[in-house]
């Protein structure tokens, strides 16, 4: 930079992603494209294994801010912080807001500007605001005239993610794993994405060519979204039950899971979140019952599988209670009752073993 061969903000780029080992290649990098090219490349550098991304991802989510709060002047002012996706879904729903508050308006004279020009964009995303805000409240939140809450969206505006097979695969290393405009996120992050999303496959060559272009596929169809939303009604985590979810693949389709009712469960983002990026993982403990597995091994169930009290009720209760105990990690024996103090310093153990045989 003191020769003048790199610019600050390319310094600055490097500076994210550099250490002693990779410097000299950054370098060399960096003096052969413009430094928005260098900008994209770093958003998207693979920082460390899958664990550390998971790790690094977790941070970054605990950082995550919203604000709105009254100016001194009595406008309102917004701050904040989002993961990638969610800002990544933020600006699709600005850009449409936009386009529909001023799809038929001309460029007035007055605008020709640089400067100008970036100003009246800015404005036209708080008048999107706006229309997102009055959108979104008309819509409701939940209710009987909302019965199913998590449809198709519109296709015009959406969240592109470019990412590798293997990357979406529970064993592979992760490779590309990156939103439309380069930033990256973590493999977990994709496998979750991918859970409930339309899914092009694109066969790459050398040099990065394109070979050819599959056709366009929905995870999570129409109509067994509609079946997931007639059994489960909303978040299958216990205690939960928001209307506004994700489909999830117990076993993910990556890793060879089916794409059917018996292999899908509806969950709420944070949910959704908690069992790819937080460790918790989920199983079929039963017909339509599902499991959830917290990183320090408890289980946890809701018991929605029955709808009446009849089939509430299993045919061996002891055989059902015990089972339900080793869920637990619970494994009662003939000790478990005892009062161990009074046999270890009360009673001798030969008496001890005869009023036991004598109990029996």
């Amino acid at each position: 930079m003191a020769r003048g061969e790199l610019s600050f903000s390319a310094v600055r780029a490097l500076t994210r992603i550099a250490d002693p080992e990779n410097e000299a290649d950054l370098l060399d990098l960096a003096r052969g494209c413009t430094t928005q090219q260098l900008e994209r490349m770093v958003r998207a550098w693979k920082r460390g294994s899958r664990k550390d991304e998971a790790t690094l991802k977790r941070e970054r989510h605990e950082s995550r801010t919203f604000s709105v709060f009254p100016d001194d002047d009595g406008m309102y002012a917004v701050r904040g912080r989002l993961d990638p996706e969610v800002g990544a879904l933020l600006m699709r729903a600005l850009e449409a807001g936009s386009d529909a508050l001023f799809r038929e308006q001309s460029v007035p004279a007055e605008l020709e500007s640089e400067a100008a020009r970036a100003r009246a964009a800015a404005q036209r995303r708080a008048d999107a605001v706006r229309l997102l805000a009055e959108r979104a409240l008309a819509a409701g939140f939940g209710g009987s005239s909302n019965a199913f809450l998590s449809g198709t969206r519109a296709e015009r505006y959406q969240v592109v993610l470019h990412v590798d097979s293997d990357t979406l695969a529970c064993d592979g290393e992760p490779g590309r794993s990156e939103l439309e405009d380069g930033t990256r996120v973590s493999a977990e992050t994709s496998r979750r994405l991918a859970c409930d999303a339309a899914v092009v496959c694109v066969e790459h060559g050398a040099k990065g060519r394109v070979l050819d272009v599959g056709r366009k596929t929905c995870t999570i169809s129409p109509a067994l979204r509609r079946a997931l939303e007639i059994r489960d009604r909303g978040c299958r985590f216990p205690g939960c039950g928001s209307r506004f979810t994700d489909a999830h693949h117990v076993r993910h389709w990556a890793d060879g899971g089916e794409t059917k009712l018996a292999n899908a469960l509806l969950l709420c983002g944070h949910h959704h979140r908690l069992v790819h990026e937080g460790g918790w993982t989920v199983e079929w403990g039963g017909e339509g019952q599902p499991v959830f597995f917290d990183p320090r091994g408890g289980t946890h169930f809701d018991g929605r599988w029955a709808t009446t009290r009849e089939a509430q009720e299993p045919n061996r209760p002891v055989e059902a209670l015990v089972a339900e105990n080793h869920m637990n990690g619970a494994s009662p024996d003939g000790w478990t009752a005892g009062a161990r103090w009074k046999r270890a310093h009360d009673i001798p153990d030969d008496v001890y073993f005869r009023a036991l045989e004598a109990l029996e």
